[in-house]
């Protein structure tokens, strides 16, 4: 076959455009992260990386600060095209893949020795049941231990029972959590809750230390409940059809530099739950701790919580039944 004119220079740029791999894509992605923020500052210069590794075929564009709206509204921009990917709490993701929320189930770990033991065995398969949902995340970067923070000073679970409790809009986990220890949430946007506590709207929170401190929720806060209540953590998720648009040789680089700095933001993150702890002792909260008979209750109403989110579907039964293996050998002396 002979080709001219036009033909061959219409070969010549095919060939030229498979050489260099997929024409240059731009993946945007929204935050609440605020613009300055050390977690800004980390994927910024991870963008930067993978624009120099990808020789400019990949560029990250980043919109901080909850501009692009809430994670509904984030959603529904990465279904229409507008977004490529956000950095998200799991909560948002678990009408995809319920089971991305495992870690979130109420009072399931003592600690961080036991986060991070169950973590190194579970992650990967959190990881890939995201990646057959349509998603491509990089790792989980940890926000801390929730704790409950009131206005009032609260160690008995009647006591609660008595508070108007904030949970995160459009988290069915969250609420159904809350509502498994026969709490009342409020739903609000995370905008919405510093003067939902000034206006009496909510009375306490559940809250990572770091949140709280960064938010400026402490200052209407007394007391905070000292037992760790959830494990929160989020994520940065890519739409994979997006993500397969990239050459293999480029989606390669994306895996590499994005899960290095998860891993780093996540150390990081560990490091600055332990200052905001110390920093609302340091502002006066009343770190309550409570009796052997209230937390007794605390932990059997916890038990209750998990079961009934178990069998709603929340998480999935065998999921669920091979962490709690998993811990159980954990703990074993």
């Amino acid at each position: 076959m002979v080709f001219g004119g036009k033909g061959r220079w219409a070969l010549i740029a095919m060939l030229l455009c498979l050489s260099a791999g997929l024409p240059a894509a731009t993946l945007k992605i929204a935050t609440l992260s605020p613009p300055g923020s050390a977690w800004m500052q980390a994927m910024e210069g991870a963008g930067a990386r993978i624009a120099a590794e990808t020789e400019g075929r990949v560029t990250l564009r980043f919109y901080p600060g909850g501009v692009m709206g809430d994670d509904t509204a984030v959603l529904r921009k990465i279904r229409f095209g507008q977004l490529q990917g956000a950095a998200l709490t799991t909560g948002a993701l678990q009408n995809d893949f319920t089971d991305v929320q495992l870690y979130n189930l109420p009072m399931l770990f003592n600690d961080f020795d036991e986060v991070d033991a169950l973590r190194a065995q579970f992650d990967p398969e959190l990881l890939a049941g995201l990646e057959e949902a349509g998603w491509v995340a990089f790792g989980f970067a940890e926000a801390g231990f929730a704790y409950a923070m009131s206005k009032a000073e609260v160690t008995t679970l009647p006591e609660a029972r008595a508070l108007k409790v904030w949970s995160p809009s459009d988290d069915e986990g969250a609420e159904a959590a809350l509502r498994g220890f026969g709490l009342t949430p409020v739903p609000l946007g995370i905008a919405d809750v510093l003067p939902g506590l000034q206006t009496q709207l909510i009375d306490a929170i559940a809250a990572p230390p770091v949140g709280a401190v960064a938010l400026q929720w402490f200052t209407q806060l007394r007391a905070v409940l000292d037992l760790p209540f959830m494990y929160v953590y989020g994520t940065l998720a890519l739409q994979r059809k997006a993500f397969e648009r990239l050459s293999v040789e480029d989606q390669t680089v994306l895996r590499m530099v994005l899960s290095e700095t998860f891993a780093a933001i996540g150390a990081q993150n560990r490091a600055d739950h332990e200052q905001a702890m110390a920093a609302l002792k340091a502002q006066g909260l009343r770190f309550l701790a409570p009796s052997p008979e209230a937390r007794a209750e605390w932990v059997a109403a916890a038990a209750a919580a998990r079961q009934a989110m178990i069998d709603s579907g929340a998480v999935s039964a065998e999921r669920y039944a091979a962490l709690q293996a998993a811990l159980r050998a954990y703990r074993a002396p």
